[in-house]
């Protein structure tokens, strides 16, 4: 049987190693994603440092129905290039906009991606 005080040696220990990993890991993971949505060279890897935190897979974490799937880009006339490409510009509602954050040509490449997306249903 292990005593008390060798039970809170072995517990800090292990806590100890988890945060090492978790500190670890976060970090590893920022340096990915800071080197991706520094210089995205893809619509996918612009999507993904930029979008994906709000529309993970076509999804919206924040208005389930304002999502980024074909049936919803229709109903709310995003689908085309330059409609998508103006909501990114400029932004709406509790979206931001990012005309200061990605060039031209960036957010035309990632509006076309959405539509590419949205026709094969993020697949």
């Amino acid at each position: 049987m292990i005593s008390l005080k060798n039970f809170k040696k072995i517990l800090a220990a292990v806590l100890l190693i988890l945060m090492l990993t978790f500190v670890e890991i976060a970090t590893t993971s920022q340096m990915a994603i800071a080197d991706t949505a520094t210089n995205p060279t893809t619509a996918a890897e612009v999507f993904s440092a930029n979008c994906a935190g709000c529309h993970i897979n076509g999804s919206n974490i924040i208005r389930r129905g304002k999502n980024l799937k074909q049936k919803a880009l229709k109903k709310y006339g995003m689908d085309s290039i330059a409609n998508i490409s103006n909501l990114v510009t400029n932004g709406k509602g509790i979206m931001p906009a990012y005309k200061d954050r990605l060039s031209e040509q960036q957010i035309t490449d990632v509006s076309a991606y959405v539509l590419s997306q949205a026709e094969t249903d993020w697949k």
